[in-house]
């Protein structure tokens, strides 16, 4: 079965994030998956968040030639994420018509989420991990030998320990918190969520004010996972999620930021608002039976100037 958004409201109770994954990993010193050019797919959707942060620092990396992708449609059923974009509905290089069937040559006895990204061992067919802070993690950290020469350091060494701090706020009370907001299965536990989930939106708010990107004046990995939610934000939290005391449009320095983000090469290129509208809207159907998927906002707006150059 799909870990599917559709399921998981559940009457009375806050929403939990599963977050038991395949815990491999592919690395230089592994003896069963290590690091070889060629080798291995990324299965991701342009539709789901988590899947974006793999696209986007895959090609901030220049490893577009080194691992290749393949892109699920933005709408699933409740058993898996499917190739509808494909011709014929099946992935040109893994030969397969839905993403489960790479999860069960893996483990013919899996019964966990179906869930994107996923990195495929291409040989075996089999998917490796789909643990998806970690293969952004190790993008960075273990295919460092075929970085594009001027990729950028999306992990600086003398901010680790302020980062991990930044990156964990950001996934628990944003990234996650607006899952809270729109899966709470009470006006308690929504109500609790969508308290945190602004307290932590204002203190970004605070923060980009003097500052060009989250850990100072250069793009790092905590940029990648803050701007996944940011581009949904009023496509689909807003009001889909109810994540709604404003819009982000009318947040002056994180609007001004995310446009800046997504006029930079390597990510607005990597949204598509369509599909991602079409993944909420009508998969989630326990939050939107309508399965009506609403026409706006207007991407032009993305592609106005935020003036954040003179933060540096």
């Amino acid at each position: 079965m799909v870990e599917s958004d559709s399921t998981y409201v559940e009457q009375g109770k806050s929403f939990e994030r599963d977050m038991d994954y395949l815990p491999d990993r592919i690395t230089r010193t592994s003896e069963e998956w290590p690091v070889e050019p060629g080798r291995y797919r990324l299965i991701a959707a342009k539709a789901c968040p988590w899947a974006n942060r793999t696209i986007i620092v895959r090609n901030l990396l220049g490893l577009e030639d080194v691992i290749s992708m393949g892109l699920a449609g933005p709408v699933h059923d409740q058993d898996s994420w499917t190739f509808d974009l494909d011709p014929e509905g099946v992935d040109p290089v893994l030969g397969i018509p839905r993403l489960k069937e790479a999860f069960l040559r893996r483990d013919p006895g899996y019964s966990k989420g179906i869930t994107v990204p996923a990195v495929v061992d291409v040989p075996t067919g089999q998917v490796v991990t789909n643990d998806f802070p970690w293969i952004t993690h190790d993008f960075f950290f273990e295919w460092r030998e075929f970085h594009r020469p001027d990729a950028p350091d999306l992990w600086p060494d003398d901010i680790r320990e302020e980062m991990d701090a930044v990156m964990k706020r950001v996934f628990t009370e944003v990234n996650n918190g607006v899952y809270r907001c729109g899966f709470a299965g009470s006006q308690e536990a929504y109500d609790d969520a969508y308290d945190r989930l602004w307290a932590s939106l204002d203190w970004l708010e605070e923060r980009l004010a003097d500052r060009r990107y989250l850990m100072g004046s250069a793009i790092t990995e905590a940029d990648v996972r803050l701007f996944t939610t940011l581009a949904r934000f009023d496509a689909v939290y807003h009001g889909h999620f109810k994540c709604n005391r404003n819009k982000l449009t009318e947040m002056s320095h994180l609007w001004g930021y995310a446009r800046d983000l997504f006029q930079t090469p390597g990510f607005g290129e990597t949204i598509d608002f369509d599909q991602i509208k079409q993944h909420y809207y009508i998969v989630q159907s326990e939050v939107n039976p309508s399965g009506i998927v609403p026409k706006g906002p207007d991407r032009d707006s993305w592609l106005t100037p935020h003036g954040r150059e003179s933060l540096g």
